[in-house]
């Protein structure tokens, strides 16, 4: 879908803490073998702040710098994938009462690691059905924690991170410009993250903690690995050509592909050898200090290459996503200047993951 006007105004991140692979690989929590085959340093972590607060905490540093007031927010969609803090709870209006505290539709996007794409397209197209409408609030958050999820074991080869990210999508200007946005799902792969588990009648019936690797072990036994593959490789490879078309490109034109958080082997096999993307042209030296951000990955990829000054004036960012359920997102947008809250080289304002001297890339 080709876009017009649609702009994005400011972009944060919330990083509470640092967990290092090494102590976690000492401590007995994660596997030798896991932390080898991701490549990741480091996740974020949040040893007391919910994901409600780090999403309000992102939240209010965007509007700041998008300079966008109560009367100017006309949506609000908060992405997550797991607990925010509070049982049969609107995340979305909490945000809403913590940042603009206006009285515009306030509402929870569930779909996995996908909801932040998801969510760009939801409020592009809000923008754009009411030439009165001016901004969107779109916000990030999860902490991934015990005793539901175990960060390093849950998803062999994502190591899951805290943290929350925000965006402010606009239709009066901003530093970037929306292009073009496609997002696409396949049900037939909804069992992929589901297994053949029964219902249950609450949270954790089944299996404490979540165990996506018994899930995918018991679809793949019904329909066979290359099956899953296939459809999977099928699915992300639609939207890029959608959204490249969209945008009058090629993936090869992009300045920067901005990939999820996954860790090094996974993002080798599903984006860098089919795709022939070179991991110089992603954040990967800087997310294998993050870890992946459930909703997120996308939005705080952006705001670190605009914050760390490397996003240029005319650069084209593609934001590619996955999600289970099973869905699948792509974004083009072209950076039109240096927003001045990103002026200065030492990244002032932005919460700070450590930035070590990466491996060379794809290692």
């Amino acid at each position: 879908m080709r876009l017009d006007d649609i702009y994005i105004r400011g972009t944060a991140t919330r990083l509470p803490s640092v967990l290092h692979v090494a102590d976690a690989v000492t401590a007995g929590e994660c596997p030798a073998a896991i932390a080898s085959a991701t490549g990741t340093l480091s996740v974020s972590y949040s040893p007391d702040e919910s994901a409600a607060e780090m999403g309000a905490a992102a939240a209010r540093t965007a509007l700041r710098r998008a300079e966008s007031g109560p009367a100017d927010i006309d949506l609000i969609l908060h992405a997550d994938t797991y607990h925010q803090g509070q049982d049969l709870w609107p995340v979305a209006s909490y945000i809403q009462r913590e940042t603009a505290g206006n009285s515009c539709p306030a509402l929870e996007i569930r779909q996995m690691s996908n909801g932040g794409t998801a969510a760009l397209d939801l409020a592009s197209a809000y923008l754009m059905a009411d030439p009165n409408r001016c901004d969107a609030l779109l916000t990030t958050a999860d902490r991934f924690c015990p005793p539901g999820i175990d960060r390093w074991r849950t998803d062999p080869g994502t190591p899951y991170a805290d943290g929350g990210t925000a965006l402010v999508l606009s239709r009066r200007g901003g530093y970037a410009r929306l292009l073009s946005l496609e997002v696409l799902a396949d049900s037939d792969l909804e069992p992929l993250h589901r297994g053949d588990e029964p219902f249950g009648t609450a949270p954790f019936s089944n299996r404490i903690p979540v165990d996506f690797e018994a899930a995918k072990r018991a679809f793949i036994g019904e329909v066979g690995i290359s099956y899953a593959i296939a459809r999977a490789h099928s699915g992300q490879q639609t939207v890029i050509k959608r959204a490249m078309a969209g945008a009058d490109m090629e993936l090869s034109d992009a300045a920067w592909v901005l990939l999820p958080h996954f860790g090094r082997r996974r993002l080798k096999s599903i984006y860098y050898e089919p795709f022939g993307i070179d991991p110089a042209r992603t954040v990967w030296g800087w997310s294998r200090t993050v870890g992946h951000l459930g909703a997120g990955d996308q939005f705080a990829g952006l705001d670190h290459l605009v914050v760390s000054g490397q996003a240029a004036p005319g650069d084209r960012v593609v934001l590619v996503s996955v999600g289970a359920g099973y869905t699948w997102g792509c974004a083009v947008l072209e950076v039109l200047d240096r927003p001045h809250w990103a002026a200065s080289p030492d990244r002032a304002g932005h919460d700070p993951a450590p930035v070590p001297t990466p491996d060379a890339p794809g290692r």
